[in-house]
């Protein structure tokens, strides 16, 4: 023990000695403001207004700072695969509201308008369990119907699993594209171009839903009011928002182009569904084509939009899907061309809009939906899409 005490003296004497060093001091310093640099981005990155949890604004601040591998390996250590069999937690007969049987008994638009009353879908995953792929209405205009919504099982062996799906009549709603407080950022981005709903533009808003990935990642661009983030990509999956209301997906440069007539341009990776045909590329490379995930897993949160051949707009979420099954819903569910939206729980959402006209109250049409329903009541990160009653 007599031995170790002068050992012990010299070691600290060498430790004060060599953070003396100038080139020590130095380095020390560049670490520490390196250290409070960190701290301070994340915080801003923590603190960001509008949307995802606590864990995913670190994984995206990471993949941000050119750290997505060690995020992703990180992610493929803790997935946890679905639960296979079982049946769906919530009753599939939800959402309340008048049948698709029903509404085709709504009276005749004095113009003779006549209601497009969207079939039963059968269920994918074998026998239909009550109500699954029964139509309610969500949403009426002038007394006809012009959303439904339904709950549909997108596998026989994951089967406690269930999406919804949403048929939205393009002769009744509108549809506007909105940026994202960070993504793409503030701008000149013209009229009803708000990163959330405020109070004055509410009446008669009928539902809310996601947009694509983070622009960096989406391999496209985003248009809006003749402003441009990043360019419009030819062969880019493509969401296109005309100044009448109205919306189309497909190939840019192939099936859609820009017109005096388009307002905004959302382009989200290839089409899953092309002319309606699910193509063999939704099975390839999954991670690096389709999107880093949460987990690390194919069996994800995932949501996806697209036109039917009579022009309603279909749009489908839920969890543990992977890309293909996303791709077959929206085909289920009549889609001609459809593409991929964003991913992930803290990302993915449908509102519908009901209550008091001038100010109505969100709810989730899943209700394994994650996060405030009231998203889009206040200033939120991402683009978004909101509906309103023509």
């Amino acid at each position: 023990m007599s031995l170790a005490v002068p050992d012990t003296r010299r070691l600290r004497l060498w430790a004060r000695r060599f953070l003396r060093r100038p080139t020590v001091r130095v380095i020390g310093a560049l670490i520490g403001v390196f250290l409070l640099w960190v701290c301070f981005s994340v915080g801003q990155a923590l603190a960001a207004p509008g949307g995802g949890s606590t864990s995913s604004k670190l994984a995206e601040w990471a993949r941000d700072h050119y750290l997505g591998p060690v995020v992703t390996f990180g992610e493929w250590l803790t997935y946890q695969p679905p639960a296979k069999g079982g049946n769906p937690s919530f009753n599939m007969s939800v959402p309340k509201g008048a049948s698709a049987g029903d509404a085709g008994k709504s009276r005749p638009h004095p113009a003779g308008f006549q209601p497009i009353i969207p079939a039963t879908l059968s269920s994918v995953a074998g026998k239909a369990l009550p109500g699954e792929g029964q139509w309610r209405v969500l949403e009426t205009v002038k007394g006809q119907p012009a959303i439904f919504g339904t709950f549909l099982r997108q596998s026989a062996t994951y089967s406690s699993y269930a999406s919804a799906i949403v048929s939205m009549d393009q002769r009744l709603v509108k549809f506007y594209l909105h940026p994202g407080a960070e993504d793409p950022g503030p701008g000149s981005w013209g009229p009803n171009s708000d990163p959330w709903i405020p109070p004055a533009k509410r009446p008669g808003l009928l539902a809310t839903f996601n947009g694509g990935f983070k622009l960096d990642a989406a391999k496209g661009g985003f248009y809006l009011n003749g402003k441009t983030h990043g360019s419009l990509v030819k062969g880019a999956a493509s969401i296109v928002y005309y100044k009448d209301g109205t919306i189309k997906v497909g190939v840019w440069a192939r099936d859609v182009t820009m017109t005096s007539g388009v307002e905004g341009v959302r382009q989200n990776l290839k089409l899953i569904v092309d002319n309606a045909r699910v193509p063999a590329s939704v099975d390839s490379n999954v991670q690096s084509d389709w999107g880093a995930t949460l987990g690390g897993g194919y069996y994800v949160w995932r949501s996806g939009l697209g036109v039917t051949r009579d022009g309603r707009a279909i749009f489908v979420y839920g969890p543990a899907l992977n890309v293909r099954q996303l791709a077959t819903l929206l085909q289920h569910a009549g889609a001609v061309e459809a593409l991929q939206l964003d991913i992930n729980p803290a990302w993915t959402s449908y509102e519908y809009y009901r209550g008091k006209p001038a100010d109505p109250t969100p709810h989730a049409l899943l209700p394994t939906q994650q996060g405030a329903t009231d998203r889009f009541y206040g200033v939120y990160s991402r683009d978004f899409t909101a509906v309103f009653a023509r």
